[in-house]
């Protein structure tokens, strides 16, 4: 039996991320972060990247979507970019930031055809990432990443010309903001530039470097780009290999995310868990093997339950691991700061591809590989009594009665979310 996403519980995400994103957070006064922010550009690029998405769905306009655009020259001192020219040293959380200030520029060209936006990309694109070009090979990658960095990461010192970040390997992130723009202005500098980008980081030992998985994962979409633009099938290939390394090492029990590759028990990243759902259909839309669909799927069925909080955001949860068995709420309620903004995205993404999204079923629960008690697809938990009025109907196997992951995006508040507590059991 196949379970399909219905139209009423997508349309009723969309309203809720639109409704989160409508808050004064993100209005014109609020929205801009300016050039001291740690990630310049990363929250006015997520927050445009949003509002361009929900438009996309039904032409429902976030009022400061088109004042943003208007005010770029004023707030950047007619720069058009957040941030410094780089310079001797590469600043790699800029290049992270501006990579989604991209990618919300290019997405409003595509959908208004506003000739400033090309001026505002160009400038981005010379000043920031035209420098970096020959400089890739120099990324350190031999250094001590420890396990330090919170939910929002922070620069963690200098080394061989690069300032770099906790949440390591988010240079590369930029892999998707510039394909985004190559795609636009088929710039030859953005191809010599992505080329360079894509080889160091396709050799890159991820699981060793302990690199963050939602970059690892955004790279991979931009991957995807290239190949649909160029055609080149190297392209699909570093895709490939990635999605893969992230199956087998970055996701979770219950089809989320491990916050980086290699550090045990962190948190999950509903950005991340976007990411993987995107590069998950878009292999199979490229290549057709319906394994990369059933991941997309199961990362929606199980992955999305609980991470869409009920004011229309998103937040972090545990990960659900060979050494934690319980998924509850992480160390942070909602990161309005990233992950409600890229949820908007993912919403946009699923309601496109809704007829490919379904969940195989049998109505029996059955031990996976893994241990897992699952109904096809569908992972299954032991909920407290308490909860259960929040859950849909129980399967009882082995003397368990087990649920579907509940859907938090349902819950009436933080605090009844933060009650509740998921036991995934592995026998």
């Amino acid at each position: 039996m196949r379970l399909y996403i219905s139209k009423e519980e997508i349309d009723t995400r969309i309203k809720l991320n639109f409704s989160r994103l409508s808050d004064s957070c993100y209005d014109i006064n609020n929205v801009f972060k300016g050039d001291d922010a740690g990630w310049p550009g990363d929250w006015e690029g997520r927050a445009l990247l949003a509002f361009v998405s929900l438009y996309k769905i039904n032409s429902a306009e976030i009022p400061c979507m088109k004042l943003m655009i208007d005010k770029i020259p004023e707030v950047t001192g007619n720069k058009c970019y957040y941030g410094e020219k780089t310079g001797d040293v590469i600043f790699e959380q800029q290049l992270s930031g501006l990579s989604w200030y991209l990618r919300g520029l290019c997405e409003y060209y595509e959908q208004f055809n506003d000739e400033r936006v090309i001026e505002y990309l160009n400038k981005t694109f010379e000043n920031v990432y035209l420098p970096t070009k020959g400089r890739y090979s120099t990324y350190p990658l031999k250094r001590d990443t420890g396990d330090g960095g919170g939910v929002g990461g922070h620069s963690a010192g200098i080394m061989d010309g690069w300032k770099l970040s906790t949440d390591v390997g988010c240079a590369f992130m930029s892999i998707d903001g510039i394909s985004h723009y190559y795609k636009i202005t088929k710039n030859p500098e953005a191809l010599i530039l992505l080329e360079e980008m894509s080889d160091v980081f396709d050799r890159i030992d991820k699981f060793a470097l302990k690199a963050q998985t939602h970059c690892t994962l955004t790279a991979g979409r931009g991957f995807m780009r290239m190949y649909d633009v160029t055609g080149d099938v190297e392209y699909l290939n570093k895709a490939q290999r990635i999605f893969d390394l992230y199956v087998t090492k970055g996701m979770t029990y219950t089809y989320q995310n491990f916050n980086w590759f290699n550090r045990g028990d962190t948190w999950t990243e509903p950005c991340a868990i976007v990411d993987s759902l995107m590069l998950a259909m878009l292999l199979y839309k490229a290549i057709g093997d319906n394994n990369y669909r059933t991941y997309a799927s199961r990362i929606y069925f199980n992955g999305f339950a609980t991470m869409q909080r009920p004011n229309g955001g998103a937040g972090t949860d545990t990960d659900v691991s060979d050494t934690t068995d319980t998924l509850k709420i992480g160390p942070v309620y909602e990161a309005y700061f990233c992950c409600s903004m890229r949820l908007s995205e993912g919403l946009w993404f699923i309601n496109e591809n809704l007829d490919s999204f379904f969940a195989e079923t049998t109505g029996l629960l059955t031990k996976d590989e893994y241990g897992r008690y699952m109904d096809g697809d569908i992972v299954y938990a032991q909920i407290s009594e308490a909860a259960e009025k929040y859950a849909d109907e129980p399967k009882y196997t082995d003397g368990y009665k087990l649920f579907p992951l509940i859907k938090f995006y349902k819950l009436e508040d933080e605090e009844t979310c933060r009650s509740i507590e998921q036991k995934v059991v592995f026998n």
